[in-house]
């Protein structure tokens, strides 16, 4: 039976050869089709120039340029679409890569065929993103502020398994089937709506599905003043988890969290900043700091731009990035926001890393057990405790936490695979940790670096000096872009990260690939 790949809007049947778009067939030739299904075949990884133009040319000598007006031809097709353009990424000299939406592969339209997660033994929950109905895509924020909010509130019940942020907004501005959502997630259930926002009142409309048969469970519509914005994130939590089978009894239970701030600015504040920092660049984390900074000003209480002002610091010294902020200002604020509230898992997280930098690792594994135990849901702390763990020598306990993340984050960041590449490469896995690395949707310099000393320990010479040479490249535009000097020995580009090792031995293994592959010092 014909294979059928779903991505965003489209249906691609390869035995017909045709890409639907909707119902409607896409005016495509056959060789860009061909293409196209090798590339969404291999999502997420690179495939060369050469295997798609044996694949769409099969026996015959063209000029590359043939492959890049096919290659051309899908990314129009695709191009009306928001970000559209950039769902098919080259990679220069190399081939390229299908960063678009997640593909989902059926042999009819209702079997699945691709490997999908899992259902957890817990009721299974994913939230999707909140539709900002107001009008203004300015305020997307806000809708997505609280969606995380209370995707953060469900994580803490140890009863439920609820899909980490990241994953759940892989759906952003999309109509998904549900069913489909409940096969690509790995979850039961899923939970819908939107927001809007009128003056100082705003109107909340939120359902629960049934994702195995796209029924809906409970709807319910809040009509409310902003001022009334945490409340109604706790009455949204108790009614979501009262409406699952058998929570009655968690849903009942005393949602142990005091209102956050009694100022809506500045909860909105945290909210612009909190878009910013994921942007991950000096310049969009420099502005976070200033918004939390802003919202500590209109309420020195308010616990969560304490920490997260404490989180951009940590971010900074992690990517080396040029900032005049301190570890001991970072300190400062986490210890005011947990004096505040010591039952917050993200900030016992955040501590756990900023103790990690400062070389105390004791405490920084108890405090990485407390967000742990406070949010069990929590990806993104098991990820980042899973990279530590490597750091620690424990590349072992480290192998088993990021499964934990992948799992409750099915689409995860580029980091998680670095981190499953890291643990992997530490274990002398170095296929399984190439294969770890070419998850990645794309590439930055240390995954260029990774590559490059996996290569080498499996004696792949001249892919370690391509990758080894982009690594140099790139660190090197990274140090004078920060305002930094470039060290006369390559070596020393990683020499900082090398650092990170707590046992020489394994200093000097992450060192030895990357002198193998031929950088020098």
């Amino acid at each position: 039976m014909a294979t059928i790949h779903q991505f965003g809007p489209f249906r691609l049947d390869a035995g017909a050869e045709t890409l639907f778009r909707e119902s409607e067939p896409v005016a495509l030739g056959r060789r860009a089709v061909v293409l196209l299904r090798l590339l969404v075949e291999r999502a997420g990884s690179p495939v060369s120039k050469d295997a798609l133009m044996e694949a769409a040319w099969p026996g015959l000598v063209i000029e590359e340029s043939n492959l890049t007006v096919q290659i051309a031809a899908l990314r129009r097709a695709f191009a009306d679409l928001d970000g559209g353009a950039t769902w098919i990424e080259t990679l220069p000299r190399r081939g390229y890569r299908y960063v678009g939406p997640p593909v989902a592969s059926v042999s009819d339209p209702g079997s699945p065929v691709s490997s999908a997660p899992a259902l957890s033994d817990k009721p299974s929950l994913a939230v999707l993103p909140l539709s900002n109905l107001s009008g203004d895509p300015a305020q997307d924020y806000f809708s997505d502020g609280i969606t995380g909010d209370i995707i953060a509130e469900l994580s803490r019940f140890r009863s439920l398994f609820v899909v980490a942020r990241h994953s759940s907004f892989a759906y952003k501005g999309r109509t998904p089937e549900i069913k489909r959502v409940g096969r690509e997630l790995g979850v039961r259930y899923v939970a819908e709506g939107s927001v809007r926002t009128i003056g100082s009142r705003m109107r909340v409309v939120i359902q629960l599905l049934d994702a195995a048969s796209g029924y809906s469970l409970w709807t319910e519509r809040y009509d409310r003043d902003l001022e009334d914005i945490f409340a109604l994130q706790d009455e949204i939590v108790r009614a979501i988890v009262a409406a699952l089978p058998g929570r009655m009894e968690d849903a009942g239970r005393e949602i142990a969290r005091r209102k956050p701030t009694s100022s809506i600015t500045a909860y909105d504040l945290v909210l612009l900043g909190n878009e910013r920092w994921r942007q991950l660049t000096v310049t969009a984390m420099a502005q976070a700091r200033d918004y939390f900074r802003s919202a500590v000003a209109l309420d020195p209480h308010y616990a969560r731009a304490h920490v997260n002002i404490a989180w951009t610091i940590v971010c900074d010294v992690f990517l080396e990035s040029p900032t005049t902020a301190t570890l001991e200002e970072a300190r400062s604020e986490i210890e005011t926001a947990l004096d505040i509230e010591d039952g917050d898992a993200w900030s016992h997280g955040v501590f756990a890393q900023l103790l990690f930098l400062s070389r105390d690792d004791a405490k920084a594994e108890i405090h990485f057990g407390r967000a742990l135990a406070l949010n069990p849901n929590d990806a993104d702390v098991a990820a980042v405790f899973a990279n530590i763990l490597v750091y620690w020598g424990r590349w072992r306990e480290a192998l088993t936490w990021i499964g934990t993340a992948k799992r409750l984050n099915p689409f995860p960041p580029n980091l998680y695979h670095w981190y499953h590449a890291l643990a992997l490469y530490s274990g002398r896995e170095y296929e399984q940790a190439v294969r770890a690395v070419m998850e990645a949707r794309s590439f930055d310099r240390w995954s260029h670096g990774l590559l490059a000393a996996c290569y080498a320990q499996i004696g792949r010479i001249d892919e370690a000096q391509a990758e080894a040479d982009a690594f140099v490249s790139q660190r090197c535009r990274e140090l004078k872009a920060n305002g930094r000097a470039v060290p006369a020995s390559t070596l020393e580009l990683a020499q900082a990260r090398a650092d990170r090792y707590r046992n020489p031995c394994d200093r000097e293994h992450f060192l030895d690939g990357l002198r193998k592959a031929g950088l020098t010092g």
